[in-house]
């Protein structure tokens, strides 16, 4: 078998400097391939390192090794500035550590200790600051929505909201009197099977007088803008679809009411969640309107030259008054019993009668679905259009802010809700409202 060559044994590993054994190929300590260091050669002096005329390097001999006490030092590629076989440039040495050998492969070396570990910042995030009260801007917000100094009830989220939904837009607002908002609303778009774009707004007002009529606003409004979406691409006639989603509105709503026992014999007296609900789809030339209660719907054409309408009758008191003939709209109305209503929402609800109607306007208008808080201050049909502005149609969420304003502008006394459904100019051959 043949054998490697035979060098002169090293007392010490030339690039460690650490001792040898005889017959050694490879440095313990530091893995150095002792086969590839050439004889000592004669005692010679150190020699300098110094840049050659044309900029190459002059690389010094080895530095032999040496009885005399001084150890020889070997040097590396990175004790000066040069680049790698692939012209990569070198890095210059990290100083040495205690304890630390650089020379070992860079997965063996152990890092050292740092004298101080410094502290991460604190995340701005992971603490949001204490809300300070609107009223007093110097008390602490409590869990409940409550200043800690002066008491104030805090705005919710629900006490002005705004949506917008393709051609569709509703605002919904506490109002100046009430502590909270009992209103919701709806508003979606969609197309018909024959790809017919159908825009559909649904608005309720929970009954005061009730528990939780926050609640069931917001179970009927989701409840019939649900079906409505459902039913319409399927084909179902708006009118149609409109009963189902009042029907289903009532069904949600009813399911509030089923409480546990235990919850009925702490308050045996509170009424079951209700509310009043109206609601509009657009599509293909057809406006329809369904409603219980006392909420209403407007029409107001773009041509202020025609005449606005109301689209709804009012279950309630003051309307069954004039219905009967016993009193004037106008005494009917300056009653205190004007607004009692008689049809709405809830598991005590006499028996549910949806009113529904389909209209096919002969021009471009919009439809005004809103809540009394609204058109106590803009009752007669004039009155609304006088308040609405003339682009309503192209700016459906600038139209719902001014309506909103007038109500708050007037008093506010209660939730102001409205939502703003454009017509579009009906197709040719469309019969008149």
């Amino acid at each position: 078998m043949s054998q490697m060559p035979q060098q002169a044994a090293l007392p010490k590993c030339p690039s460690c400097a650490e001792p040898l054994e005889p017959g050694d190929l490879f440095c313990g300590a530091c893995g150095y391939d002792l086969s590839a260091v050439p004889a000592p050669p004669a005692d010679q002096p150190t020699l300098t390192m110094t840049g050659a005329p044309d900029g190459d390097v002059d690389w010094p001999e080895p530095e032999p090794a040496t009885t005399g006490g001084t150890e020889p030092r070997a040097h590396r590629a990175a004790d000066v500035p040069g680049t790698d076989s692939g012209g990569t440039p070198l890095l210059a040495p990290e100083p040495a550590a205690s304890g630390v050998r650089f020379d070992r492969p860079a997965e063996a070396r152990e890092p050292a200790e740092p004298e101080e570990y410094p502290l991460q910042a604190p995340d701005p995030r992971a603490e949001s600051p204490a809300q300070v009260c609107v009223a007093c801007r110097a008390g602490r917000v409590d869990g409940d929505g409550y200043c800690e100094n002066c008491g104030h009830a805090q705005p919710r989220e629900r006490d002005h909201m705004e949506r917008e939904s393709g051609p569709v837009a509703a605002i919904s607002d506490r109002g100046l009197r009430h502590h909270r908002n009992e209103d919701d609303f709806a508003v979606a778009h969609t197309a018909l099977p024959d790809g017919t774009p159908a825009a559909l707004a649904v608005v309720c007002d929970g009954v005061s007088s009730a528990t939780r009529p926050d609640e069931a606003s917001t179970a009927a409004s989701r409840a019939a803008a649900d079906v409505l979406l459902a039913a319409l691409p399927r084909g179902t006639h708006p009118q149609t679809a409109m009963h189902e989603a009042i029907v289903a509105a009532a069904k949600a709503v009813d399911a509030l009411a089923e409480t546990p026992d235990g919850a009925r014999e702490h308050a045996p007296h509170q009424n079951a969640p209700a509310c009043t609900i109206v609601a509009s789809v657009v599509a293909s030339g057809l406006l329809v309107v369904g409603w219980v209660g006392d909420s209403r719907a407007y029409w107001v054409p773009d041509d202020r030259s025609a005449p606005p309408a109301r689209l709804t009758e009012d279950d309630s008191w003051a309307a069954q008054m004039v219905a009967a003939g016993l009193m004037s709209e106008a005494e009917a109305y300056a009653d205190e019993r004007a607004h009692a209503i008689t049809g709405w929402l809830g598991a005590d609800a006499y028996e549910l009668e949806p009113h529904t109607a389909s209209f096919k306007p002969d021009r471009a208008g919009v439809v005004l679905v809103c809540t009394d808080g609204l058109w106590n201050y803009a009752e007669a049909p004039v009155e609304m259009a006088e308040v609405l502005p003339p682009d309503a149609a192209t700016r459906p969420l600038h139209a719902g802010r001014v309506l909103v304003g007038h109500a708050l502008d007037a008093g506010g006394h209660d939730n102001v809700t409205v939502a703003v459904v454009p017509f579009p100019t009906p197709p040719q051959g469309a019969g008149s409202a």
